[in-house]
């Protein structure tokens, strides 16, 4: 069994998650008494967020890759950050290691095209929805094209993320939103719509609507246990 290098803390709240998931999927595959051999180092968030809003990419990029190394310094034999937003650093992350990082919209584009899925809604931080580093390496490597919500939803989607979830604070009236934007998403024409961002299955779920949600964390989550124990 490889060992995982997870960067978390963005928030911790999702950062359970990823522990629970993917001890749970090892469980499930090895049997017994099984769980995954890990390292995770967890940042700071609210230094980590100061820096996103600030748009200091170049600090955060230094906190992270401090944290990648420290990683790779203890054995890990591949990275998984914990986080869609910062998969913005991915490139300078991986320059900066010797070892792989697997990386959370390749894992949900395979889905996708697994699945047939051509056009996809996606909700996550402004960053995310807004910036071309997701969006692209979806449509580039996956054939799939990224619509994502108006200006105005997409602040409430962000402002959600960061002063509700990654607080632990779940709210009806934020899920009631989120469904409807969900919603407007198929009507132009998502077949499907991403969870992009690691705190977002905290609030809706399948079971929530109709459109097909994909979970970037489970996804994420599955790959890291697949490629923990490929030969």
């Amino acid at each position: 069994m490889k060992t995982i290098g997870l960067i978390g803390g963005m928030s911790w709240e999702s950062t359970v998650t990823y522990y629970q998931e993917i001890n749970s999927g090892v469980a499930s595959r090895l049997g017994g008494l099984h769980s995954a051999r890990l390292c995770l180092f967890s940042v700071d968030f609210a230094e980590i967020e100061r820096m996103q809003h600030l748009g200091d990419w170049d600090g955060a990029a230094s906190v992270l890759i401090d944290a990648a190394r420290r990683l790779e310094a203890a054995g890990a034999d591949f990275l998984v950050v914990c986080t869609n937003t910062m998969h913005l650093l991915a490139p300078r992350i991986t320059e900066a290691v010797s070892i792989p990082l697997l990386h959370i919209a390749d894992a949900t584009g395979e889905e996708l095209a697994a699945s047939g899925i051509a056009q996809v809604g996606l909700l996550g931080t402004r960053f995310t929805m807004e910036q071309p580093f997701y969006k692209r390496r979806l449509e580039d490597k996956f054939g799939v094209e990224v619509i994502v919500p108006p200006a105005k939803d997409r602040e409430a989607v962000h402002r959600v993320i960061y002063e509700e979830l990654c607080l632990g604070k779940i709210v009806a009236g934020s899920r009631a939103a989120y469904l409807r934007i969900i919603g407007e998403l198929a009507e132009r024409g998502a077949r499907a719509v991403i969870l992009g961002c690691t705190e977002i299955g905290l609030l809706v779920d399948g079971a929530d609507t109709s459109v097909p949600l994909y979970d970037t964390t489970e996804l994420h989550c599955r790959k890291a246990v697949e490629h923990a124990l490929r030969d």
